[in-house]
């Protein structure tokens, strides 16, 4: 009996991570666009130019809490960050304290950056910093014309001043703010110097791995061949056990930096032996902590629970 296979066609524009190099989903045939993170984000949020993309988890969510959403997400998170380390001051500042923050000018890239809204419902649930009374001013990290790409329901007091001529770069080298929240490095000096550790323990106390980015569909792909969802995910799960496996060899140099197996021992002594999981159960107080943020913070326009923004086909999975 001859047989035919058939694929059906899929674009995903996607960084040019090595978790996702082997990505081979089984009945799809591939067309991959690796592009500039701030340009995958552009065009998709914009004009929704390829049928799967890498996305801002906070525009996502801020998407999917709509009325009528028109994409959908799949639980794979190509990019997590602690945010701790994406606070930053002047160089001869005076704040010590994440309560200083108060009465300070702070400048933002956008508000629903995902980096940020992290960075914030840490301040306000960990250090108790009150989110209204800071000066918040938002231009872009290194260029001017930054704007906001998702629509805001700020919370009450929360004021942002769009500074459209400058960038935050230059302002807060001029000393026109007293720190950045950003997820690139605007110059300065970093509010927590000990990041490291303090992330480390922020992880112990809470179990949140800060999600900076998932993978969504273009509603009608997704409702044209819902198998898609299961298989991309099966398919990201693969190649990321793939890339796990190189970069904790030990005989040969698979990434370009010193003792890199030695952090993944450590880093999997504190996470798990999945220490970079998908799908939703494993990544629970994660994502509630980070509903919860954008929903206090104006970025999602309802109350939703991480089983509302994935794809139904991958919340659960055969047993043998």
């Amino acid at each position: 009996m001859h047989t035919i296979t058939v694929t059906v066609p899929l674009s995903l524009a996607i960084s040019a991570y090595d978790h996702v190099r082997d990505l081979r989903p089984q009945g799809i045939d591939l067309l991959v666009l690796e592009l500039p993170i701030e340009e995958i984000f552009f065009r998709f949020t914009k004009f929704r130019e390829w049928d799967a993309s890498e996305m801002s988890f906070g525009k996502a969510v801020s998407l999917l809490s709509e009325e009528r959403p028109d994409i959908v997400a799949i639980p794979v998170f190509p990019s997590r960050v602690f945010r701790h380390s994406a606070i930053y001051l002047g160089r001869d500042s005076s704040i010590r304290k994440p309560k200083e923050l108060e009465g300070k000018r702070v400048g933002i890239p956008e508000w629903a950056q995902t980096a940020g809204i992290y960075a914030r419902g840490m301040l306000q649930h960990e250090y108790g910093v009150d989110l209204a009374a800071i000066d918040w001013r938002q231009a872009g990290v290194r260029e001017p014309g930054r704007i906001e790409k998702v629509e805001l329901k700020l919370p009450k007091g929360v004021k942002i001043v769009a500074m459209p001529e400058r960038s935050l770069s230059e302002m807060l080298a001029a000393g026109d703010l007293d720190a950045v929240i950003s997820a690139r490095d605007p110059g300065g000096e970093r509010l927590f110097a000990d990041y490291q550790q303090i992330e480390a323990d922020y992880f112990r106390k809470t179990r949140i791995y800060p999600i900076m980015h998932v993978v969504v569909l273009r509603k009608p792909v997704y409702e044209r061949d819902r198998w898609i969802a299961m298989n991309l995910l099966k398919a990201f799960e693969e190649a990321k056990r793939s890339s796990l496996a190189r970069i904790a060899e030990i005989g040969v140099s698979q990434v370009p930096v010193p003792w890199i197996a030695e952090q993944v021992r450590r880093w999997r002594a504190l996470a798990g032996e999945d220490f970079w999981p998908y799908g939703v159960e494993p990544n629970r107080p994660t994502l509630e902590a980070f509903l919860q943020y954008s929903l206090e913070q104006g970025v999602a326009r309802k109350r939703l629970a991480p089983e509302d923004l994935f794809a139904r086909e991958t919340l659960e999975s055969f047993k043998i």
